[in-house]
């Protein structure tokens, strides 16, 4: 009896691409692209942000006049005490005072910690400074643009009445005779008796003799 053969079939594989997992490594990929983009955005927003800031500075510092700009500079070189164009907290201190702006202590730091930069170690130092404030030094650009905001956010009737007691001698509330003579006198002005005197008379409104807090304002506000 003749045996029947059968076609054999072809093996078949046991491994299939059906199975197959995805790739991890194009998921790190695709991690590591989105964070790397991410840091991007924030550093130029971050620069955004700056640029945006140096321009309102700039126009800040645009509106002030020729004089106000100059006694910044002067108070800033006369107190900058070793001329390194840098300030430290004493010496800002003081410059502020001088332009019209006694801060508290708190608020002086505050600008330092925020605008200022830590002072370098000295080689000579053995040690360094109890005081933490003393290590932090304000730029003269930084200087600049601080007390240019300041001095536009002023009322204007805060600087005339600077300026009147810089007449009132005594704090008394009021100019008279003796203290415009005086102010004239400092000032180099080569005024007669009677001039003075018109010029107390003109703005005395009330009649008393000498010029008031509030007549000193009407005059400079007209």
């Amino acid at each position: 009896m003749a045996s029947s053969s059968h076609p054999s079939f072809p093996s078949r594989p046991y491994t299939s691409n059906l199975g197959k997992l995805p790739d991890r490594s194009l998921g790190t990929t695709f991690g590591a692209s989105t964070t790397q983009q991410q840091r991007e955005n924030a550093r130029l927003e971050r620069e955004r942000e700056r640029m945006e800031k140096e321009r309102l500075e700039r126009e800040e510092q645009n509106q002030l006049t020729e004089e106000q700009r100059e006694e910044i500079k002067e108070a800033f070189m006369l107190f900058d005490l070793d001329k390194d164009q840098r300030i430290d907290y004493h010496e800002l201190k003081v410059a502020m005072k001088a332009l019209g702006f006694d801060l508290p202590k708190a608020d002086i730091l505050s600008i330092l910690q925020t605008h200022g930069s830590p002072q370098s170690p000295s080689s000579s130092s053995s040690a360094p400074s109890p005081y933490a404030h003393t290590r932090l030094l304000l730029p003269f650009e930084k200087f600049q643009a601080i007390m240019a905001q300041r001095i536009l956010a002023r009322d204007p009737r805060e600087e005339i009445l600077r300026a009147f007691e810089l007449f009132d001698e005594g704090a008394k509330g009021k100019i008279n005779l003796s203290d415009l003579r005086r102010v004239a006198r400092e000032l180099g002005e080569g005024l007669e008796e009677e001039e003075l005197a018109a010029m107390i008379e003109e703005f005395d409104l009330d009649g008393d003799g000498a010029i008031s807090r509030e007549e000193f304002l009407g005059i400079c506000l007209q």
